[in-house]
This record gives C-alpha cells, sequence and structure tokens, in this order.
C-alpha cells in the first residue's frame, strides 16, 4: 500500500510540490532582499524594521548573500510550468 502511495505522488504530485518549494525559496530571497538589502547597498526598508526581524532570520542570511552572489542568469533559477498539466 505504501509502494503504491509513493507511485501516485510521483506520478501526480512530485512535479507540483518541486515547484511549489521552488517557488516559496524564491519569495523568500525576495523577502530577504527587501527586508535586508542594505547589507548589499539596496536600502529599500528603513533598518528599524529590518533590525527588529533580524533574530528570526539569522540562521538564513549567510546562505542568503552566498546565494544572490552567485553569477547566474535572469529567470534560470526554475521553470515556469508544470510540464504535466
Amino acid at each position: 500500500m505504501r509502494a503504491l502511495k509513493e507511485f501516485l505522488f510521483g506520478l501526480f504530485g512530485y512535479e507540483t510540490a518541486q515547484q511549489a518549494q521552488e517557488i516559496r525559496a524564491s519569495m523568500e530571497r525576495l523577502f530577504l532582499l527587501v527586508t535586508f538589502g542594505d547589507m548589499l547597498g539596496l536600502p529599500i526598508m528603513p533598518p528599524y524594521y529590518a533590525l527588529r526581524l533580524l533574530p528570526y532570520v539569522t540562521g538564513a542570511v549567510r546562505g542568503w548573500k552566498r546565494g544572490l552572489m552567485r553569477e547566474r542568469q535572469f529567470g534560470a533559477g526554475h521553470e515556469h510550468d508544470l510540464h504535466g498539466v
């Protein structure tokens, strides 16, 4: 029964779940850019609000900065459509 569930999930839901994770990661990067953009020289929000949010995202800042500085083309992060639908 478990193998059947996993097979059906792979058949119908895996691609949707992957795209949802990619969109969530993209939105999280955008949130961090808007909130802590002044670390990179993009002052979008007043620093007061960013400092109030800093304790909640301290663990993600290092990976965010590393990923943001990685060289890539616009739109190369993920595909914007579901292949099976």
